[in-house]
């Protein structure tokens, strides 16, 4: 280790990671990582049935090799690296994910799914998985800090920042200690990858982001338990992470601040609408006005949302089709509040993409950038709606912020009505339940589960 770690981020927050391998978890810390996992669970079962994760499995399926990690999207037991793979892809596929607002990061879908597979390969308990996440998410998170917002011009940050998350809560739960745990940092900052381009058009790439990201953290951290080194300047040098993807060599003071005294989990942000987050205030806004006037589908002749940055430039989609380009599109969630009463899996099952009235409803819609919302993003998630009502009627709301993040947050009780919506169907009732207590309150790892066709887990 160098003689000054002090003045190295990657040197303190790997010594900060690999505390949590005897650092005592306060019950509170603990009901964090346990609701952050609970919704993990909720957001990866919903997509275990679906394309990219049903395609990647059958196409690895040859190489799966031995292992006990249970590969959650069929079923199977698998080495760590490929289950982390598969069921980080799966989770990221419904866009239900849990987010660090201030990184504009998901950090469940890498931090976890590595950490899960690391855990159930290794036979660890539960207590050590939920050591594992905490100090992914500090490591994930902190990193996302130092290099936003500029490094989302080009970036998806779950898919580059979300390396060292899995990279950290791997090397946590195969015991690394402190001069191990960079090495695991320094080479899974090489490893990391994942560019907007992905996700701003069509295809199925954007979750393979994480799937990528839990699979190199779980490598790099792999290497690193067996003394591979990397270079440990590789997060602050000239020609580092941070330099490489943002505007400068990053905001390590800013990270860094209360590490060690404030943890970065206790600051989640959990989805209420099962869509791209930068949509949430405008969905949160028209809610709020259709709450207050009563108005109906029919009713509404437009809708304006002026939002920050990537609402703009990210989620201005009058033209959407495709399960994956509406999910991202503010017109398209917005005509399936007004039409289904919320965005949630039914609004991209194949009758509400192609419902003529939802159609209609699009052109309705536009998208405005705010410049004092963009100021404030990504510390502030707000949007100013606009409804006109075919009577002449203009009603107009602040959003200032979404009904999930840290300062409006779902209840314990409404993440788990969430957790129950989206996992009955893939799993069924007994099961879901089932799950449900081992997740919150159990000692032992999950195990397998029933994985359901679609359609038939209501019962």
């Amino acid at each position: 280790m160098p003689e000054n770690p002090m003045s190295n981020p990657l040197l303190q927050l790997a010594e900060e990671a690999a505390a949590w391998r005897t650092r005592p978890l306060s019950s509170g810390l603990e009901h964090h990582a346990r609701r952050a996992l609970l919704d993990w669970f909720a957001a990866l079962l919903p997509g275990c049935s679906r394309a990219p994760a049903t395609l990647l499995a059958a196409a690895l399926a040859p190489e799966r090799g031995l292992g006990q990690a249970i590969c959650y999207v069929d079923g199977t037991r698998g080495p760590l690296r490929q289950v982390a793979l598969l069921n980080a892809t799966a989770s990221h596929t419904v866009e239900f994910d849990d987010i660090y607002r201030d990184a504009g990061y998901h950090p469940a879908v890498a931090t976890i799914p590595a950490a899960l597979a690391a855990a159930q390969s290794r036979g660890a308990s539960m207590a050590a998985l939920l050591r594992g996440i905490v100090a992914g998410y500090e490591v994930g998170c902190r990193i996302g800090l130092a290099v936003q917002p500029s490094h989302y011009r080009y970036w998806h940050t779950t898919g580059t920042v979300g390396t060292f998350g899995a990279a950290a809560a791997t090397g946590l739960i195969l015991g690394l200690d402190g001069d191990r745990m960079a090495h695991a940092l320094a080479t899974a900052a090489t490893m990391a990858g994942g560019l907007q381009q992905a996700f701003r058009g069509e295809g199925m790439s954007k979750p393979l982001h994480p799937g990528h990201a839990a699979e190199a953290g779980a490598l790099a951290a792999l290497a690193a338990a067996a003394g591979v080194t990397g270079a440990l300047d590789v997060l602050h040098g000239p020609s580092g992470f941070a330099a490489a993807t943002s505007e400068d060599a990053g905001k390590w003071d800013r990270a860094l601040a209360g590490l060690g005294e404030t943890f970065v989990i206790e600051a989640m942000t959990f989805k209420n609408h099962g869509c791209c987050g930068h949509i949430f205030a405008g969905l949160d806004g028209v809610e709020a006005l259709r709450r207050m006037h009563g108005f109906r589908a029919d009713d509404v002749s437009a809708i304006h949302v002026a939002g920050y940055g990537p609402t703009k430039t990210v989620c201005d989609r009058p033209a959407a089709r495709t399960e994956q380009d509406c999910r991202f599109s503010m017109q398209y969630c917005a005509a399936a509040l007004l039409r289904l009463g919320g965005v949630r899996l039914a609004a991209f099952e194949p009758s509400a993409l192609s419902d003529p009235l939802i159609r209609a409803d699009m052109e309705k819609v536009t998208v405005s950038l705010a410049p004092d919302l963009a100021d404030a993003y990504p510390a502030r998630r707000a949007a100013r709606v606009k409804v006109t009502l075919r009577d002449g009627s203009v009603l107009d709301h602040f959003q200032p912020t979404r009904k999930g993040d840290p300062d409006l947050p779902l209840s314990d009780a409404e993440l788990a009505a969430k957790f129950r919506e989206l996992t009955v169907p893939a799993i069924g009732a007994p099961a879901a339940a089932q799950l449900e207590e081992a997740l919150l309150r159990g000692d032992a790892l999950p195990g397998p589960l029933p994985l359901l066709a679609p359609g038939k887990g209501a019962a």
